[in-house]
């Protein structure tokens, strides 16, 4: 059983990663919360330990964090909405201390709802990442793309040829988007065709989020932290397209849906096998699965039928994430690009 030592580590670690990327209000809101669980205040009440696994890969404090976010953004409590942002410029320890306290008992049903579920986000900036992907596969195969996408959330990055891109100098997609992607690009930039043919978009989620639940939309929005406005805008953008046409994001085991989608090859489409900041939080067994399949579906692709897996993930846990791209027949590993898990910035490598 995880020991209270590595609950409050698990505390101390998102802080020092708040900080690192660019959310203060929400790393002076965690450390807010461990003082209260070391002071036995009500913090001890609502999460006396943690029992499913280890706290940092349960990603404990952001499911609190989440919890507490969507209680500002409800409305219901309009003290606390004024005191986050946008309506507060920074923490204000003096002031959210006490009314956290009282909100830690008195909605504690609701914040063990949102302890009881990993958090999920769906981070449109990552985009920007992929979309070099995209391009490569689209250049080597010349056809159409059959997107295939797991931990795909509510599924808004599958419409990722729908946002407008501004990426160091270049300019792509439809520049009334209201999905506007700013990135810092380092390094030469990919090359970027007019446009990026799209076959077909599914996706796969443990859980996905049904955009047409109110609810749903303000747990999702929950998970983007309250001091970072763009990534805000971003996603109510990326909802309101969802809404106006949504991709489909079937619920189930990530390994049975990708053996279903793969099990045979789809002529005259790029299949393409595509995730970004998913694999570290499967289960070992799921991994290893899915790389039997690709293994298999592998042997069967052909230049009329070929099978790409783009992902964006931590490969070395000390390091940035990268762009990794295998294509199919012939299976080379291209390294294309360190980023930010983000996608605040973009080091083009290929």
């Amino acid at each position: 059983m995880p020991t209270s030592t590595a609950l409050i580590e698990s505390f101390r670690e998102q802080v020092r990663w708040c900080d690192k990327l660019g959310s203060a209000f929400t790393a002076r809101l965690l450390e807010a919360l461990v003082q209260d669980w070391q002071d036995g205040g009500p913090m001890r009440t609502l999460l006396p330990a943690w029992t499913v696994g280890p706290p940092a890969t349960d990603l404990v404090p952001l499911r609190l964090a989440g919890g507490l976010h969507a209680l500002a953004l409800s409305g219901l409590h309009p003290a606390l909405t004024a005191l986050y942002p946008p309506a507060a410029a920074q923490f204000d320890a003096e002031a959210i201390v006490p009314l956290l306290r009282r909100l830690l008992a008195e909605e504690a049903e609701m914040l063990r709802g949102f302890l009881a579920s990993a958090p999920q986000t769906n981070e449109t900036q990552r985009s920007a990442v992929l979309i070099g992907g995209y391009a490569a596969i689209a250049q080597a195969t010349g056809l159409p793309l059959a997107l295939c996408e797991i931990g795909a959330s509510a599924g808004l990055n599958l419409l990722w040829d729908r946002f407008h891109y501004r990426l160091g100098s270049q300019r792509w997609g439809d520049a009334a988007s209201p999905v506007q992607i700013v990135s810092d690009w380092r390094g030469a930039a990919p090359s970027l065709p007019a446009t990026i043919a799209v076959a077909g978009r599914h996706g796969n989620d443990l859980m996905p989020v049904d955009l047409s639940d109110p609810q749903a939309v303000l747990r999702l929005r929950a998970y983007v932290w309250p001091d970072q406005a763009a990534r805000a805008a971003r996603l109510l953008g990326a909802i309101t397209l969802a809404q106006q046409g949504l991709p489909p994001v079937e619920a189930g085991d990530a390994a049975e849906w990708v053996a279903r989608r793969l099990a045979e090859p789809n002529p005259g489409v790029a299949t393409v096998l595509v995730h970004s900041v998913v694999w570290q939080y499967l289960p070992s067994a799921t991994r290893s699965n899915i790389e039997s399949t690709l293994a298999q579906a592998s042997a069967r692709a052909t230049r009329a039928a070929p099978l790409a897996w783009l992902r964006m993930e931590f490969f070395d846990s000390s390091a940035p994430a990268e762009l990794r791209l295998t294509l199919w027949p012939g299976g080379a590993e291209r390294v294309l690009a360190r980023a930010h898990p983000h996608g605040e910035w973009v080091e083009w490598l290929d």
